[in-house]
């Protein structure tokens, strides 16, 4: 993998082109979730359509089912998924994370009970790092202990400093040529944790830094605080920067002001499959009543199957009779907004109307959604 980065009208921001064995990658650019193996109820072709370049997978999942050695055996996540693009595969962190009632956290690793029939399970950063080499993803995430951000510093550390010895085991695990590692930095939202996390992760050699622990509970303006705190602490390092588990509209202004080059989130297909639309005016929902007449197309300035086939009208009977194909043309349509906006804002960085970009949308979608903690089963 290799990553090269410009600058930008917006101090901090920049534009970068990560280039992988699957293809290559615009930053600032947002990853659909397909956690398993799939990102829900839209083929491959769908998401090429939509514009995506990059996708997620989930360790955690496919491990438990169908398993690391059968997508192995095959030929991979890629020929398995029929993706033929780049893919990038949590460890499995989040996981351990939301599975707080099923699991134990010791210093080797994590024993946890599975969401799917319950059989006991261990999972260790080692184990992590194999099953992301079977599944033969282009990036892969070093295993890392994500905690709530609300707890007693002294347990947010403890935390953050397993991370940091689980990170030198992981380094020392992943032995693919042909696949990129990254690590994590942890600390909450503590300034300090996260300096200590920063320096310490910086300083192993890893081909990619991410931002863990992020998004899961606290309010917008810890989140922009601890952004900065991690910003200012990479600013000279050239390695591609992963923020996740954000995925709201003006959360991508913040981060990418910040410096964040990659993003993913389940937030817009989950909240397409609820009837929550995004669009250029702002967000609607097509199950009320006022769209049963609307002969419109859900934004006039969207390019995507949906919009250009279908009228409000059509999509709020289908939500309202639950036919599949509703669910399908609102993930479809909030991944081509997702994906446009982000092309949108690499636009932006390049001709100085980056901040002209941020205020129209601020003005749309004024507070943006937060991202409520997913269930195990889509991350």
């Amino acid at each position: 993998m290799s990553f090269s980065t410009r600058s930008t009208s917006v101090a901090g921001a920049r534009l970068g082109r990560l280039e992988t064995p699957h293809g290559v990658v615009d930053t600032p650019q947002f990853m659909p979730v397909g956690t398993q193996a799939s990102v829900k109820s839209l083929t491959p072709a769908d998401l090429h359509a939509a514009g995506a370049q990059i996708i997620l997978g989930n360790a955690y999942h496919l491990s438990l089912r169908p398993g690391a050695d059968r997508i192995a055996r095959l030929g991979g996540l890629h020929k398995f998924m029929a993706w033929d693009g780049p893919i990038l595969t949590d460890s499995g962190g989040f996981q351990v994370f939301s599975l707080a009632h099923l699991r134990e956290v010791d210093e080797g690793g994590v024993i946890f009970a599975s969401h799917i029939d319950g059989a006991p399970h261990r999972l260790t950063p080692e184990g992590a790092i194999a099953i992301q080499e079977q599944l033969g993803s282009d990036i892969a995430m070093a295993f890392d202990q994500l905690v709530d951000p609300g707890l007693a510093t002294v347990a947010v550390a403890d935390a953050m400093e397993r991370t940091h010895r689980w990170a030198e085991r992981s380094l020392a695990a992943h032995s693919r040529p042909n696949q990129a590692l990254f690590g994590i930095v942890q600390g909450g939202i503590d300034p300090d944790l996260r300096r200590r996390s920063v320096s310490a992760i910086a300083e192993l050699p890893f081909d990619g830094i991410a931002i863990g622990g992020l998004s899961v509970g606290e309010s917008k303006s810890e989140m922009g605080a601890t952004m900065r705190v991690v910003a200012d602490a990479l600013a000279n390092d050239p390695r591609p920067r992963y923020l996740m588990g954000v995925g709201s509209p003006l959360d991508f202004f913040v981060a990418v002001e910040h410096g964040v080059d990659l993003f993913d989130c389940v937030l817009p297909t989950r909240v397409a499959r609820t009837g929550q639309l995004w669009t250029s005016q702002g967000r609607l929902n097509i199950r009320n009543s006022r769209f049963q007449d609307d002969p419109g197309p859900v934004d006039p300035e969207c390019r995507c199957e949906a919009c250009a086939t279908f009228s409000r009208a059509y999509l709020a009977h289908l939500f309202r009779a639950e036919e599949l194909l509703g669910y399908r043309l609102a993930t479809v349509h909030n991944l081509t907004y997702t994906l446009d906006l982000m092309r949108g804002i690499r636009a932006a960085l390049a001709d100085g109307s980056f901040v002209s970009l941020r205020d129209a949308v601020q003005a749309r979608y004024g507070d943006a959604e937060r991202v409520p903690k997913p269930p195990i089963t889509d991350r």
